[in-house]
Parts: structure tokens; sequence; C-alpha cells
């Protein structure tokens, strides 16, 4: 695999982090339900070594996962980091033994979270932290989050935190972040067939921020469409990586941390860079977005 391929570098804004666009989402590490060790801990170890070596440099992850597990494994395969290796995290949430999402925001929250963070990845500093708003479901919920963005930034005052974005926000959201600190990156639920936020992934490439879609594939309901399976058995593909294609044609500023705890499967995902989507195509997959926002 040539790094180059994959989906070109992306700087963020106002840093000098540069990535590959097609990096890795490590949430799949952990065991069934996000909860636990995995069943084969060197096959989750491999997978990141494997990533690493064919050309990821941004890798997406949370203490929150298994919780600690994730951010352990990280460890344990790629410590001492390699330079340039970019590592994001997310705050927001807990996991108590009940194996339930709880919400975990206020200061003391976040400030352990990062703590956390640090401690199980072997870092000083965490080179992006995204707060991540519980919403509704599987969208954004309005409701104000300067309190938790304003901890973020005096953690970064303090040298913990290099730069700060959100995730599972709605664009007035982001907005309110703005308005306290420079924010690098959003994440939030896009795909194919999810395109809430197609303006405010437009209003984000204006300003060089990256927009980093989780569920690009669909999450735990994988897309779907017999267009998808069309397009993807003309141009002798896999669903998932036109899927993945048709996001990086998409927009510039999109950043892709498609999850596995397959060799196999990761290498699809990283072979998706290669595929070259026509205008007509990309207007045929296009369609498939029109179509689920009528349901």
């Amino acid at each position: 695999m040539n790094s180059s391929t994959l989906g070109g570098l992306f700087t963020f804004t106002g840093t000098s982090l540069k990535v590959r666009r097609i990096g890795y989402g490590a949430m799949q590490l952990a065991g069934p339900g996000v909860w636990g060790p995995p069943k084969d801990p060197e096959g989750a170890i491999a997978v990141l070594r494997e990533a690493i070596s064919g050309g990821v440099n941004h890798i997406d992850t949370s203490d929150f996962y298994g919780p600690h597990i994730t951010n352990q494994i990280i460890r344990k395969a790629l410590h001492p980091y390699a330079d340039g290796l970019v590592i994001v995290t997310k705050l927001g949430a807990r996991r108590p033994p009940d194996k339930s999402w709880q919400r975990a925001t206020s200061p003391q929250d976040l400030t352990a979270g990062v703590h956390d963070n640090l401690r199980n990845l072997g870092l000083d500093t965490l080179d992006i932290v995204n707060y991540r708003a519980l919403g509704s479901g599987h969208g954004p919920a309005e409701g104000f989050i300067a309190e938790q963005v304003t901890v973020l930034a005096d953690l970064r005052r303090k040298g913990l935190i290099r730069h700060i974005g959100v995730s599972n926000v709605t664009a007035a959201q982001v907005a309110e972040a703005q308005a306290i600190t420079e924010i690098v990156c959003v994440q939030n639920n896009y795909n194919l067939a999810h395109r809430h936020d197609d303006a405010l992934i437009a209003h984000l490439a204006r300003q060089g921020i990256a927009y980093v879609p989780y569920f690009p594939l669909g999450g735990f309901t994988p897309l779907q469409s017999s267009t998808l399976s069309a397009v993807a058995d003309r141009l002798g593909a896999k669903p998932m990586q036109v899927a993945l294609a048709w996001l990086l044609h998409r927009s510039p500023n999109i950043l892709l941390i498609p999850g596995t705890s397959s060799v196999v499967h990761l290498r699809e995902n990283l072979a998706a860079g290669q595929l070259t989507l026509s205008p007509q195509t990309l207007a045929e997959l296009d369609g498939i977005g029109a179509a689920a926002m009528k349901h």
C-alpha cells in the first residue's frame, strides 16, 4: 500500500498536524459492545501495526472504549509512537459497570478523562481532544456546550491538550465552541445515506476545519443500497470501499476513520483511497442520500 494513496493529505487548521485522509477508528478493538478486552488481543495489536505500516497516521480513540482497554492496546501496539502520528481522543461519556453509556460532562469528569487518556496512552500531551455531546439517539441535540469547551480550553492552556474539537453537535454548537477557542475538527454522524450535515461540511470547508464522519459505513446497521452494490460491481470494488471513496470525493476537508478488528477489512478500507469515481458515478451515489432524506 502506497501511503500517498490514502486520500491525500490534510493539515488541521492553525496547527502543524498533517494527516493522510484515511485514518483508523479504534472503537472496535475493545470487546463486544465496546466493553472489556477483545477476544483476540494479539489480533487487535496486529490491526494497529498493519494500519501504521499501511501509511495511516491518524488514529481516533477514546478512553471510554472498553473502558480504558482500547487506549491500553494502542499503547502496547505502538508506543513509543512514530513521529507524525496524530492520536485524537474524545471526552463526554463514562461506562459504569452496567455497561451503559452515561454523561461525564462536569469539569471534574472532563479533567479526569484527560488524565485517564494521558496515562493509558502513555502521553504527556494529547494532540486533539473532542468534546462529544451526548445527543438524542444517533444525532445531536440542541443545548449549550460552552461550559465543557471552556474546561478543555483551560486544560489546553495548562499544556495537557494541543487542540480541541467537538463531536455530535449542531451548527449552532460549533459556533458556540468557536467563540471560546479554536476548533480544528468536527465529528458527526454522516455517510452516503445520512446527509443532514451537507451545509455544515461546506461551512467548515471554507474555514479549513476538518469534518470527520463517524459511522461512515452506517455504524451498527451497515449501509444497504442496491445502487451502491451496483456501482461497486461495476468498479470491481466492495460496496463499503465505494462508500468510503464517495466521502473522500465529497469534500476535501473530510477525514475518514473507519474501524475494524480485521486486518483483511483494514486493507480493504485503505484501498478505498485508490478508487476514482466519475462525475456520473458520483451523481448516481448522491441519489442514495436524496432518496433517504424523503423517508
